[in-house]
């Protein structure tokens, strides 16, 4: 079975957003090896400067890089990333799987972003929409959309 891994920085608090990304990895595990990892943003002062944040970013970076599972193709969440459709990222998905590799993790960085290191290694950059959303929103995307690519993979008629 395929192993899907989501590394998500700081931890969801409002609890309508712990129940949708609750139901959605739930739902994703009837296809595959889920696995959440939440990590603790680094903490920043109120008015933080540039080097602060980007020293923050770099220390994430260590912790992040340390859970990607070894072989996995490693996407990343980003503005800059390309923006797929549902259908595009279920084939995504799936061209990975013919590829021979038995995992993916998938990359939400901090408030602030992530290392440019991160971004350089990925596999992938992956865009989710020009638009900002909440923080912890895009955490039920990223769970909604895997669990959505599962379900086109699958024959599902889930996807509409």
């Amino acid at each position: 079975m395929f192993d899907i891994t989501l590394i998500t920085m700081g931890k969801l608090k409002e609890p309508f957003y712990i129940s949708a990304a609750a139901e959605y990895e739930k739902r994703l595990k009837g296809y595959c090896q889920f696995r959440l990892l939440e990590l603790p943003e680094v903490r920043l002062s109120d008015a933080p400067t540039p080097v602060e944040i980007s020293a923050a970013l770099e220390k994430e970076a260590e912790a992040i890089i340390s859970k990607i599972p070894k072989g996995a193709w490693f996407c990343v969440l980003t503005p800059e990333g390309k923006m797929l459709s549902s259908e595009a990222l279920a084939s995504k998905l799936k061209d990975v799987k013919i590829s021979g590799k038995s995992s993916a993790c998938f990359l939400i960085g901090s408030s602030f972003g992530m290392a440019s290191r991160l971004k350089e290694m990925a596999d992938f950059k992956l865009s989710m929409s020009p638009m900002t959303f909440p923080h912890h929103l895009a955490r039920v995307m990223v769970l909604e959309q895997l669990y959505r690519a599962e379900a086109i993979q699958a024959g599902s008629k889930y996807h509409k």
